[in-house]
Formats: C-alpha cells, sequence, structure tokens
C-alpha cells in the first residue's frame, strides 16, 4: 500500500517576504518613470524640496540640500536611486542576499523618510494617516525587522517568529498608538486640512474613483473632526487587540484591515498609481500587509513539538501474545 507523501508545511515567514520584494520591485520601476528625471516643480527634485516646508530648519536644511543635488544631477542621482530599490527586491529574493538586503532595506527606508519625505510630516504637524503619516517608507523598515529570515514556528503570528511574541506585541501596540496620535495632532483633526488633503485627487483618476474623491471630500469638509476621532478610537482599539484572546485577536485585526485598506481607496487613491505620477502605493497598503503578518494562526497538533501526540505516561501495555498452533490447520468438512 502506497503513502501519499506528506508536503512541508508552508512557510509563511517565506511568503511575506516575496511580497515585500514585490513592493520594492514595484516601487524601483515606479522610480524610473520619465518625470522623475526632469528638473523643476513637476520633477523628483521638486518633490523632494515640497516635503521640507513646515519642519524645523536644520532638518528642512538636509532636505532641500537633497533636493539641490538630484536637481543638478537629474538623471545620475534617480537613476542610483532606483538601482537601490531594485537591488533590495532582488536580493530579498534569494536566500544568500536576503539578510544584507533587508539590512540595506531599513538603512534606505530611515535615509528616505528624512531626506525624501521629510519625517513623513510628523514634525510639520500634517502626518495624519489620512493623508500617509507617519511616513509610508517607515512601514518598510518595520516589515525587514519582523520579516527578519529566522528559523522556527509561525505561530501565533507569523510576525512573532523573529522578534518574539513579546517584542512583537510591543511594536504592534506602539505602531497603533502612534497612528492613534497623529490622527488627532496638528492637521489631522482639522476639517478644512482633511478637505484639502483629498481636493483635487480626481484629477485623471477613472470615473468611479474619481466619485469616491468627491465623495470622501464633502465628508471631510463638514464631518472632518468626528472622522479623526473616529480613526484615533479605531487605532486605540486596535492597538489593544494585540493582547486579547485569538477570537477578538481576529476581529481587531479584521477592523485594521477593513479601515485602512478603505481609507487606501478613499481618501489616498492608492498613491495616485491609476492617475500616473506615484512614486510607491503610499501608507496604508503597508499598514494592511503589517496587519496581515499579525493574523493570529490556531493552534494545531501538527504544530507541536516531535513528530506527532505525545504517548500517555505509565507503563507500556504489552498486546497479549498470539496462541501458536503446531502441526498442519484442521480441515473443515463441507456442509
Amino acid at each position: 500500500m502506497s503513502v501519499a507523501p506528506v508536503r512541508p508545511p508552508v512557510d509563511r515567514q517565506l511568503v511575506y517576504r516575496l511580497l515585500l520584494a514585490t513592493l520594492w520591485l514595484f516601487d524601483g520601476l515606479l522610480q524610473l518613470q520619465p518625470f522623475m528625471f526632469t528638473r523643476g516643480a513637476d520633477g523628483l527634485s521638486g518633490m523632494l524640496n515640497g516635503t521640507a516646508a513646515g519642519n524645523p530648519g536644520w532638518i528642512a536644511h538636509t532636505i532641500t540640500w537633497n533636493g539641490s543635488n538630484v536637481y543638478h544631477q537629474p538623471i545620475l542621482t534617480n537613476t542610483a536611486f532606483a538601482g537601490v530599490q531594485l537591488l533590495i527586491a532582488f536580493g530579498i529574493i534569494y536566500r544568500r542576499t536576503c539578510k544584507p538586503a533587508l539590512a540595506l532595506s531599513i538603512i534606505w527606508s530611515l535615509g528616505v523618510w528624512w531626506f525624501g519625505e521629510g519625517l513623513g510630516g510628523v514634525l510639520a504637524g500634517g502626518a495624519t494617516p489620512f493623508g500617509g503619516g507617519p511616513g509610508g517608507v517607515l512601514f518598510y523598515a518595520v516589515l525587514a525587522v519582523l520579516l527578519w529570515p529566522r528559523q522556527g514556528s509561525d505561530r501565533p503570528f507569523v510576525a512573532a517568529r523573529t522578534v518574539g511574541v513579546r517584542a512583537a506585541k510591543a511594536i504592534w501596540t506602539v505602531m497603533w498608538l502612534v497612528l492613534a496620535l497623529l490622527s488627532v495632532v496638528g492637521s489631522g483633526r482639522s476639517p478644512r486640512a482633511l478637505h484639502d488633503l483629498v481636493a483635487g485627487l480626481d484629477s485623471g483618476q477613472p470615473g468611479w474613483l474619481a466619485r469616491i474623491d468627491r465623495s470622501t471630500e464633502s465628508l471631510f469638509l463638514h464631518h472632518g473632526t468626528t472622522m479623526a476621532l473616529l480613526l484615533c478610537a479605531v487605532c486605540l482599539v486596535v492597538a489593544g487587540g494585540v493582547h486579547l484572546p485569538a477570537s477578538l485577536r481576529k476581529m481587531t485585526v479584521v477592523l485594521a484591515i477593513a479601515v485602512f485598506a478603505l481609507i487606501a481607496v478613499a481618501v489616498q487613491d492608492l498613491g495616485g498609481i491609476l492617475a500616473g505620477g506615484a512614486t510607491d502605493p503610499n501608507a496604508a497598503p503597508l499598514v494592511v500587509f503589517i496587519a496581515l503578518i499579525y493574523w493570529p494562526l490556531t493552534t494545531t497538533p501538527e504544530s507541536r513539538s516531535g513528530p506527532g501526540p505525545s504517548a500517555p505516561s505509565g507503563p507500556p501495555v504489552m498486546d497479549p501474545p498470539v496462541p501458536v498452533m503446531d502441526g498442519p490447520a484442521p480441515v473443515m468438512d463441507g456442509a
């Protein structure tokens, strides 16, 4: 009797790392768009200089310095920027280069967060999560830490495999508390600021998305503060959800995914990808990504250590001996 081969369990951490590599590849390709190689307000240097506004002087100076370098060498600098992102993407795929690529992604993410995103607008008071605060590229660094290759079990959730359950829960809690805070500080609770965040985004978008943008614009204008407080409440609930039993944790993770998937479409327009001119998918899809690696995994007998379920304690039970009869077997007469 043939025995079916046993399939090895799915390495969920590897699957998520490949997804992270895909995002880096996508960002690298977006970096190669023609307008990124041009000077002026519509080019990369103009985008960089725009993130300096509102920051403290010494931070703004470092950002404009970077923008000046890009302005004078747009082709060379943008080619280098795209090359780094593509290098990270392909490096994560291969086992031997995965760790160096993830390390590079952390360094690169922090550098872009400072010199390219102006610290996500945190110090400028405009880092509401509705607009992508505290900066989408910062979540790439968080993902690199949580998906760092390490042998072990994906339970109770994938994010705990590398840093441990306690550290993973701490990272989750801090992240969502920061999002809750940014929802109500600075311009985060201002109806006019939230309205202006969406105003004009419908230009160049598909018809269905443009209609959603106009509805969001109207909602923020009339109920912006209420929406900011509601988002803050959701983030607080999600922050505490990681400490609840598995069934309730799933509900909070579903809540996080649903809310930020809605923000990704109705507020951030997927980073403007469908309209052209986008440089990344913005922060909300990355928040959804992080929520996925915290999805609670139910413990099953197969997840225990050892080849199978443990044997009951106590002395072994021996089967009774089977009697052996000498001589030929008796012949029964037929009826």
